[in-house]
This record gives C-alpha cells, sequence and structure tokens, in this order.
C-alpha cells in the first residue's frame, strides 16, 4: 500500500473537501449584535449531532434542489458574487446547500468524535488493519475515476458519531500557505474587491483540525447516529445518482445499464469528485448498519439482541436505546468502539423516526428488488457486487417471510428498517387514543404526545412507503410512479393517515395555531413554540403528497395563516413565537423552519384561484431570505473557505472576507478555531 495512505489513515483525521464542498459557520454574537439589529446570540456552542445534522439535511433538501425546482438555473451561481442574480437564489443554491455539505465533513471526517471505521465491523472481515483499509479506499477511488494520491491526507471516517461534541479545534491548526490565487468578488455589502486568496495547508491535510476532547459526550443515541445516516444517505444518492465519462469527467446524459460502469469508458458518480466523496459515504453507512444491528439491539436485559429478518416486535422486541455511555479504545492507532453501558433503556418517538427516516433513504438507495422498476440503473451499479456487495437473491423478492440474515447493506437496511417500523407502530402507537406517543420504558407506553415528534413520523412514514413501494426517494420524494402495494407500505401508510388525522382534530387550537403537545386524558396543551408549527406544516404536507388528499395541505395552509397573523415580527420580518420578544432558536428551529418553508414554497403557496397573500410564492421567498440572513447565518459558527465566498487573505485580520458575518474556522473563536457547524443554542432579538 502507497506511504500516503498508510500516513492518510494513520493520522486519523477528516475527509473529502473537494471541489463543491463548503463549510458553514458562525461570528461571537456580541459581534453580529452590535453590527446590526437584528441581530443572534450564541448560547452555547456545542454541537448537538443529531438535531444538527437533522437541521443540515432540511438545509440540504432547501438548497440547490428546491433553487432549481423553483427555476433558477443553477449555473449561474458564482459563490464570489454575493447575493446574485438574487438574495434568495444566494442563500438557497449556495449557502443553505453547502452549509450542509461541509457540516458533515466537519463531524464525519475531521471531529474524530467517534470510532474509527479501520476499526469497524466491515473492515474487520479484512483483516482490521490499516493496510486492509488503504486497499480498500484505493478500489473505491478507482470505481469513481478518482485518483487516490489525491486524496486530502489525514482522512479520520468514523463509524458513527458521539452524542455531541464542542466544536472548537484542540490544537493549533495549519495555516502554512500552499498556493494563492487572484480573484475578484462582490461580498454581501455589495462591494467589489480584488483580492489574493491564500490555499491553507489544513484545506488539503486536516491532520490539525480535530475537536476538543475535552468537550466530547461519550454517548449513542438514536438522534445522533440516526442524524448522520440521514445527512450521509442523502449526499451519497446526490453524489452516485449518476455515471460520468472516466477521461473526461462529464456526466452523462443517459445511463444505458447497470453495467455501464465496466464498459472502460464510464465511472460511478455524476463526477469522479462526487464519485469519491459518495463511495466513503456509502462506506461509512454500511459500518454503520452492521455496527447498530450488532452492538446496539436492546431487549430490556441486554445489548447485542438478535435482529433479523424474523423480528416480531409483538413477541420479543427490540429497540435502539436512548442512551448507551461509550468507552472509546485506541486500537490502530486511532478510535475503537469499546465497553458499552445502557444508561437510558427506554424507546423514544424521537429516536424511533430519527432512525426510520434514514433507513428508508437507505432502502431506496440500496434497492435491489427485481420488482422495483424503478430503480436508478446508477445505483444498481454500485451494489452489484463491485464495489459494494450484492444482496442475496432471497432478498430482492418483496416477500418478507422469505428474507435471509445477510451483511450486504441492503440486506441491513431491509433488516433495520422493518424493525423500526414494526417498533413505531407497536410500541409507540396507542390504539385507543389513535396516536403515537413519545415513550415506551419497561414494557409500558407513556401518555404525551410531542407534536413535533408526531408530525416528522408522518416525514418519516412517507419517505419508508415511498420506498418499500418503489417510488423516488431522496430529492425526487415528490414523483410519482406506480407503487408496489407491498404491505409494509399500506402499514406505514394507514399509520401515517391516522396520525395526520389525529394532528390536525387534537392538536390545532381555534386561534389555528398548534399546540407542542397532548396529553391523552386531558387534552392539547396551551403552548405554542415555533418549532411545532412548521414541522407540522412540513409532516402535513409530506401526508398530502402521500395520500392525496386535500384536507392535509388546507390545514398545513391554515397553520401558517395563522404563524404569519401570531408569530411574525412585523418590523423585522422574522418568525417570531412572541413577537418583538427575544426567543431562543435550536437545530430542531432551524430544520423545521427550512423543512415547513420548502413545503410552502413547494407544495403549500398559492396554485390557480388562490389568493391568500401571506401564501404567495414572492412572499415566502422574502420570509425564507429574511430568515436565512439573520437566524441560520447566526446560528453557525465557523465557514469553510471557497464554496461560500470565505477566502483566507495574507493580512487579513477580520475573518470574514465575503462579509456575511460568518467568519472563517481559524477566525471563529476557541483557543484555535471552530469546526464548521452549528450552535446548540442561540437567542434571536428581532
Amino acid at each position: 500500500m502507497p506511504r500516503w495512505l498508510i500516513s492518510c489513515l494513520m493520522s486519523s483525521v477528516a475527509v473529502l473537501a473537494m471541489s463543491g464542498v463548503a463549510y458553514a459557520g458562525g461570528q461571537p454574537a456580541t459581534q453580529q449584535a452590535a453590527a446590526q439589529q437584528p441581530s443572534v446570540k450564541v448560547l452555547d456552542k456545542t454541537f448537538d449531532v443529531g438535531a444538527g445534522m437533522f437541521a443540515y439535511t432540511e438545509y440540504e433538501l432547501s438548497g440547490e434542489p428546491l433553487a432549481e425546482g423553483l427555476g433558477l438555473d443553477l449555473d449561474v451561481l458564482d459563490a464570489d458574487q454575493a447575493d446574485k442574480p438574487t438574495p434568495f437564489d444566494f442563500a438557497a443554491g449556495i449557502d443553505s446547500y453547502e452549509y450542509s455539505e461541509e457540516a458533515m465533513y466537519a463531524v464525519n471526517y475531521q471531529s474524530r468524535l467517534g470510532p474509527h471505521i479501520v476499526n469497524g465491523p466491515v473492515n474487520a472481515k479484512r483483516g482490521g488493519t490499516l493496510e486492509a483499509l488503504g486497499k480498500r479506499f484505493i478500489a473505491l477511488a478507482k470505481s469513481v475515476g478518482y485518483a487516490p494520491d489525491e486524496l486530502p491526507q489525514n482522512i479520520y471516517p468514523i463509524t458513527f458519531p458521539l452524542d455531541k461534541g464542542v466544536p472548537e479545534f484542540g490544537q493549533a491548526v495549519d495555516v502554512t500557505p500552499v498556493s494563492s490565487s487572484d480573484a475578484t468578488i462582490v461580498t454581501h455589502k455589495g462591494e467589489s474587491e480584488k483580492i489574493k486568496a491564500v490555499t491553507p495547508a489544513y484545506f488539503r491535510d486536516y491532520k490539525t483540525l480535530a475537536w476538543r476532547t475535552d468537550g466530547m459526550d461519550d454517548n449513542f443515541t438514536p438522534e445522533a447516529a440516526g442524524g448522520e445516516l440521514l445527512k450521509d444517505t442523502m449526499w451519497a444518492q446526490d453524489f452516485l445518482g449518476g455515471m460520468h465519462e472516466t477521461t473526461t469527467d462529464k456526466e452523462v446524459d443517459a445511463i444505458a445499464s447497470a453495467d455501464m460502469d465496466h464498459d472502460g469508458k464510464h465511472s460511478l458518480g455524476k463526477a469522479s469528485v462526487d464519485g469519491i466523496n459518495g463511495m466513503i459515504l456509502t462506506e461509512i453507512t454500511w459500518d454503520k448498519l452492521l455496527t447498530l444491528r450488532n452492538r446496539f439491539g436492546y431487549d430490556g436485559k441486554a445489548l447485542g439482541a438478535p435482529i433479523g429478518p424474523d423480528y416480531d416486535a409483538a413477541k420479543h422486541p427490540v429497540w435502539f436505546p436512548n442512551k448507551v455511555a461509550v468507552t472509546l479504545d485506541q486500537k490502530n492507532g486511532v478510535n475503537a468502539l469499546g465497553a458499552l453501558k445502557v444508561t437510558d433503556g427506554g424507546s423514544s418517538l424521537r429516536g424511533t423516526w430519527m432512525m426510520l427516516w434514514p433507513l428508508a433513504e437507505a432502502y431506496g438507495y440500496m434497492d435491489q428488488r427485481t420488482a422495483n422498476t424503478n430503480a436508478n440503473k446508477a445505483f444498481l451499479a454500485v451494489f452489484d457486487g463491485d464495489p459494494f456487495p450484492a444482496a442475496p437473491a432471497a432478498n430482492r423478492g418483496t416477500d418478507p417471510s422469505k428474507y435471509v440474515k445477510a451483511d450486504d447493506p441492503f440486506s441491513l437496511v431491509e433488516e433495520l428498517s422493518g424493525m423500526v417500523l414494526q417498533n413505531l407502530a407497536t410500541l409507540h402507537f396507542n390504539k385507543e387514543a389513535g396516536t403515537l406517543v413519545d415513550s415506551w420504558a419497561d414494557g409500558k407506553q407513556g401518555n404525551t404526545v410531542t407534536a413535533f415528534d408526531a408530525a416528522y413520523t408522518l416525514v418519516a412514514l412517507d419517505v419508508f412507503e415511498r420506498a418499500v413501494d418503489a417510488l423516488p426517494v431522496g430529492y425526487a420524494s415528490a414523483s410519482s410512479g406506480k407503487p408496489l402495494g407491498t404491505a409494509e407500505g399500506k402499514q406505514a401508510l394507514d399509520l401515517l393517515k391516522t396520525e395526520a388525522d389525529f394532528i390536525v382534530d387534537k392538536l390545532v387550537g381555534s386561534d389555528g395555531l398548534v399546540a407542542d403537545s397532548y396529553t391523552i386524558g386531558e387534552g392539547a396543551s396551551a403552548k405554542h413554540s415555533l418549532d411545532t408549527q412548521f414541522a407540522v406544516i412540513r409532516g402535513l404536507s409530506a401526508a398530502f403528497i402521500a395520500t392525496g388528499n386535500e384536507k392535509y395541505r388546507m390545514a398545513a395552509r391554515k397553520v401558517y395563516d395563522a404563524v404569519d397573523a401570531h408569530m411574525v415580527d412585523k418590523a423585522s420580518g422574522l418568525f417570531d413565537p412572541t413577537p418583538g420578544k427575544p426567543f431562543e432558536v435550536t437545530p430542531w428551529t432551524m430544520g423545521a423552519v427550512s423543512g415547513g418553508l420548502r413545503e410552502l414554497l413547494e407544495n403549500l403557496h398559492n396554485k390557480e384561484n388562490e389568493k391568500d397573500p401571506a401564501l404567495d410564492r414572492a412572499a415566502l421567498a422574502k420570509r425564507y431570505t429574511t430568515w436565512f440572513h439573520v437566524v441560520s447565518r447566526g446560528v453557525q459558527l465557523a465557514e469553510w473557505l471557497n464554496d461560500t465566498g470565505e477566502h483566507l487573505v495574507d493580512g487579513d485580520k477580520t475573518g470574514d472576507i465575503n462579509q456575511n458575518g460568518i467568519k472563517s474556522v481559524t477566525f471563529a473563536g476557541g483557543k484555535y478555531g471552530t469546526a464548521q457547524v452549528m450552535a446548540s443554542r442561540a437567542e434571536v432579538t428581532p
């Protein structure tokens, strides 16, 4: 194995910051407040992985896919020409999309916030050595036509992330200049400047970008593992959704067959850079799936409880517990998964839907069932045995009773998604009340329904039904087609309808706002958060798309009308649960607002004879832009270089060349700097 690759793996950190990638960040709140009104004050820099990756998934979908779906030609965007062609186009097509991608890399490849895949179960089958993983990376690079020696040094892919971390670097960052280039930029203040941009060593070598170890929350949670699984799967679908000409790196317009990558002319991935990113994300996902099945299933007595195709939640339930204390050992010079101890053995609705959504996305991505005539040929090529193993023939049918236990990616997804769906229906669904409940512990259900989680369960059920019934997921989850009509799909759709009806009938008040929670036997609470309103808009839109029932579309529109009437600060145009007063936001808020606004712009806006002024697309785009410019930028802790228009320039002391209020990573606070992720809590003053 080449010495450079051994060094890359041993130094243990990082990822592919290939072209097309970007990091997001933020500025110290005190500076931001002084510079402008309204303002955002960061209250807690900790990165909550589950909540953050949920938010960044919504950012991704509200990025390029949204902008392109509304008619923007993405080729007109230029990260160095801020707010062009319009501030909305730039916020969606550049910032939202790129912030999402770069945060994924910060956690997955740079943070060291978990066990390294060299010590994971997939590499163990190859001998568990650095050399074995190095050979695997060379094979993955070859499959996408990418030169392995162009990988950044010190790649540190983790099997799963720990629950939280302080995203400050634990050592001095290597900012040694390695190259420079001239550029003319337009800043977010509308100023045109000529700069000499410097590329620092850390851009290609991530050894010095590891996070502080003293800030790591050494726990496994379904939210963190599921959130990262969701991000990785969504981006892998994006990167590997096509093929390209190996010599020219040009994406092909039409894929003739699933084995076109074996003709000597074409390679996997929309481009070689996209391809290698997608391959590594898929390798991580495979390792995560195997680890979840073998190590984290819990039956109330012990971890590692058996999970297989014959799983029956009614007879012997197994679930992913709310919290498991993790000991990280050292092997091969990097983190390895050590001892595990369950500290909260219950099952939560949030942890369940946060697993079902990504598993459903992975199901659609990895699906090899012969009955699926809608399968993307590019995806089939990834899982045809080279570079990832194919499922056994028994697991390519549509009868779960004939499935066999196997370790390939699709078989793992079949098992785990089926298990989580059963748990949702068996552990968390109260048949008498007709609703999903938050908790299940010691064999008993709780009696509280949190509207946010009930609403996002609709999203997860919609994606699962689409995946198992062979309809497109990922960016194409609004596309139509003829479903397979599986029993699992019907079960998911029935549960979705029942829960959507409960939300509309029991949680929406006379003023149109949605209650944050509902207690069985007592009724709805009097609290109405911003998070809840937009989560319900997002969930009811998913219910409308899944069923075609206009009832859910109209209900979602009415919730937004109530938000517009009761939760907008008129002076600033910001959403505000108590107009004119400061309010707190978390990544759950950020994700829900992003996702809800996207659904409004794509599916719930005025059509034909509808003339609601609040639901005019132009009015919605203005709300999106105002929120993003103030709040989304305000919660960002740092910004990566190039792809959102940020640069390092010799002699600059601001760290904010593009003048968007977000500093680059080495200027963003902390002793040595801060990674490009969002804060876990912030206060907004409108």
